[in-house]
């Protein structure tokens, strides 16, 4: 594809689209993880946060084709990001041994990037797939979500700091996330079935429970951990 020929400018915005429509995610998981550091260290956990995910991005997408060949590893980041969303949920009110990962630096590097290597596959699949293998698109890609991120994180950590309430909203926009990548997974298309393909009134019913189940789980579950450190203090 030659560059800033009419088909290169339409995939550089296909690929700028991608990022705005999936860096939701990525901002509300960085803004939660950052929530609780001290102010002065909150801008820093932001950027650097970012700048750590994007390497994490960038050495995905170079591995996109052997990541494509991975079986089952939709459904294992699912899981895993489901494990992430409640542990974001739990941490609100707990001061014990979890507490602390959320309220240190590195902690809050290590639920950022862990999580962003999880939620990637889905931008890195999109980017690839939108760059028609142009490497410089793919570098553009990748530059074009740092902002994005970062001015998106922002946003969100100070409408949690101003209305605590989002932290659940922000669960269950990963949790949804979670269950998204759950649904895609290639290994389940028996059940589940695939979009593409159309689906039964039987698969469609399977996606929504995934939905519902992995949604109502995270929420409950952190809502759980929550009375259970608050009885704990009493």
């Amino acid at each position: 594809m030659d560059m800033f020929s009419t088909p290169w400018w339409s995939a550089l915005l296909a690929i700028v689209l991608i990022d705005l429509v999936l860096a939701g995610d990525n901002a509300i998981v960085i803004a939660l993880a950052a929530r609780n550091l001290p102010a002065q260290l909150k801008r820093k956990a932001i950027i650097w946060g970012t700048v750590g995910a994007i390497v994490v991005r960038s050495a995905m997408t170079v591995g996109v084709v052997w990541l494509l060949q991975i079986p089952g590893l939709m459904l294992a980041g699912g899981l895993g990001l489901v494990w992430i969303a409640y542990q974001l949920l739990a941490d609100q009110g707990d001061d014990g041994e979890h507490g602390e990962g959320a309220s240190t630096f590195w902690g809050a590097m290590k639920t950022i990037i862990v999580a962003d290597a999880l939620m990637g596959v889905d931008n890195v699949l999109g980017v690839a797939g939108a760059a028609h293998g142009a490497f410089d698109l793919v570098i553009i890609g990748l530059l074009v979500s740092i902002p994005i991120v970062v001015l998106g994180s922002s946003v969100v950590l100070k409408l949690v700091e101003r209305y605590p309430s989002i932290i659940v909203l922000g669960a269950a926009v990963l949790a949804f996330t979670a269950a998204q990548m759950m649904v895609s997974e290639p290994l389940l298309a028996e059940y589940l079935g695939n979009v593409k393909a159309g689906l039964t009134q039987d698969q469609q019913f399977g996606r929504w429970a995934v939905y519902a189940v992995t949604v109502a789980g995270v929420l409950l579950a952190g809502r759980w951990r929550q009375r259970k450190a608050a009885s704990a203090q009493d």
